[in-house]
């Protein structure tokens, strides 16, 4: 199950993480977002010790939602070094998910 980062945790967790890190923005009531939640958390299982696949709440985090623009969910944004290297909007097979972040590792 991919981790789920907050406002308070995604300097610790995802800008200052040594491994690239990909944010899933989502919200309870996104139904895109259920639709994808699975293969969300296929990889964050499968890139353990590679990776960081987590989650944010757009609803409980707008803080940090804000911050990076996020305007259509799902989002997906991928962090290396802490900057963001690719951002994704809409629904995406695992596969091509795969295939960005296995661009950054």
């Amino acid at each position: 199950m991919a981790l789920e980062v907050t406002d308070a945790n995604f300097t610790d967790e995802v800008l200052n993480s040594d491994i690239p890190v990909m944010v899933d923005f989502w919200a309870e009531w996104c139904g895109p977002c259920k639709m994808i939640a699975p293969a969300v958390a296929e990889l964050a299982q499968e890139y353990e010790g590679r990776a960081k696949v987590v989650k944010l709440d757009v609803d409980s985090n707008n803080n940090t939602a804000g911050a990076y623009g996020i305007r259509s969910i799902p989002s997906l944004l991928i962090f290396k070094n802490g900057e963001v290297v690719e951002q994704m909007v809409g629904v995406k097979s695992k596969q091509f998910l795969k295939e960005k972040l296995d661009a950054y590792l």
